[in-house]
């Protein structure tokens, strides 16, 4: 293996905190939607629209968040 690329298991850590994060936010977010006071306790197509929204950015947020602390960059 040269030293230019990667091993598989540091391609493979970010990609799997990824899809936690993803799912981590996904779920939130619909469980916001299922039971908050307020709202009709329905989940339609704009509220898993939107909890897919939210995951994809608490995921872009991690990985991001984890860059920088990998890099040490504040």
């Amino acid at each position: 293996m040269t030293p230019e690329t990667p091993s598989q298991d540091q391609e493979a850590k970010p990609r799997r905190v990824g899809i936690i994060a993803f799912a981590i936010g996904t779920v939130a977010s619909l469980t916001f939607f299922a039971f908050f006071p307020g709202l009709p306790h329905v989940i339609d197509w704009g509220a898993i629209l939107a909890s897919l929204a939210v995951g994809a950015l608490i995921r872009r947020a991690w990985l991001a968040r984890t860059r920088r602390k990998r890099t040490n960059v504040r």
